[in-house]
């Protein structure tokens, strides 16, 4: 009986996986985060903070997605100085049923390696993907079909369908993660000419809770101090605001299947 059920889940998996993002499907919620906060002042360049700058790029990109997708709801983990939980960022997207977390951060190098410059996005790591099971079975169940949560409701650990389905949701956003951060990074590059280091897969805890397609934008190293400059000016946070928007606005017209 168990192997016929695999083997059912197992063919039915891509029935399953296009459900999370099936017709009709809209990009409904999006929680920003502005990185460290409060007394946690992240990264120090020659003359800012981390979390001066995360919070102001954060604002921007917010004020810019209510402009121009006013239908789409927008959260801020924090919208001031304060100090945020790791785990509360996270808690802030999964308790908002958010379909996509964007977290914003700088870059730092130590003494010796100050002339390295360039923009990063990052996603959970595959490695760590686990620690996602909790986000999904509270957050995940709104964005399959209606009578998804009678069939799937308490993922009985005595039941094969719950790893194969908890996998198969953690590879979706996994791969619907990567898919965004390599949009955000591309936009770097074409629309600002930036210096692309990529997408890096890590093992970042506020994105490894989230149960819903999540990234981490380095925007720029802050130990540098031409891109310090660039970061803290208005023009290029414009910018910075700008490219995650487009990317945005790229993701949503892709995954938003008319």
């Amino acid at each position: 009986m168990k192997i016929k059920l695999l083997a059912l889940l197992f063919f039915l998996s891509p029935i399953i996986s296009n459900s999370l993002f099936a017709q009709g499907y809209k990009i409904k919620t999006i929680v920003i985060d502005p990185g460290h906060g409060g007394k946690k002042p992240g990264a120090s360049g020659s003359f800012s903070t981390e979390k001066d700058i995360a919070l102001k790029v954060s604002l921007k990109l917010g004020a810019k997605l209510k402009q121009e997708l006013p239908d789409v709801k927008i959260i801020y983990t924090r919208t001031k100085d304060v100090d945020v939980d790791l785990y509360r960022r996270a808690e802030i997207a999964n308790d908002a049923n958010a379909d996509i977390f964007i977290s914003i951060h700088c870059n730092s190098m130590p003494p010796g390696n100050k002339h390295i410059k360039g923009a990063e996005t990052l996603v959970a790591g595959s490695h760590r993907l686990k620690e996602q099971d909790a986000a999904i079975r509270e957050n995940a169940d709104i964005k399959l079909e209606k009578n998804y949560k009678s069939k799937y409701d308490g993922y009985d650990p005595a039941n094969p369908s719950t790893f194969i389905l908890l996998s198969l949701l953690k590879n979706t956003f996994r791969d619907k993660s990567i898919k965004f951060a390599k949009l955000i990074q591309n936009s770097y590059i074409s629309r600002d000419n930036r210096l692309s280091r990529g997408v890096k897969e890590q093992g970042v805890l506020v994105l490894q809770r989230c149960g819903m397609p999540a990234v981490l934008t380095e925007v720029g190293f802050i130990s540098n101090k031409e891109e310090e400059k660039y970061i803290n000016s208005e023009n290029g946070q414009n910018e910075i605001a700008a490219s995650i928007l487009a990317a945005i606005k790229t993701y949503k017209k892709n995954i938003e299947i008319e």
